[in-house]
């Protein structure tokens, strides 16, 4: 099983609840479809609908070498 970049594992079958930072939807485990960031050292979860409305200024954060 190989990592996949930022170096966490491939696969984690943690049952956990996330919560969306934005609308406050809740997901077990990790669906794909969900982004998140780390700001000021957190790691902030973003549901599939409020990734999608708000993809221009998640864009707009990344470095250019990624684009």
């Amino acid at each position: 099983m190989t990592s996949p970049p930022g170096g966490g594992p491939a696969h984690r079958p943690d049952q956990r609840t996330l919560v969306c930072a934005r609308c406050g939807a809740t997901a077990r485990a990790t669906p794909l479809t969900w982004t998140y960031s780390v700001e000021d050292g957190v790691r902030r979860h973003f549901c599939a609908s409020c990734s999608r409305e708000n993809i221009r200024a998640i864009e707009g954060r990344l470095d250019s070498d990624r684009w």
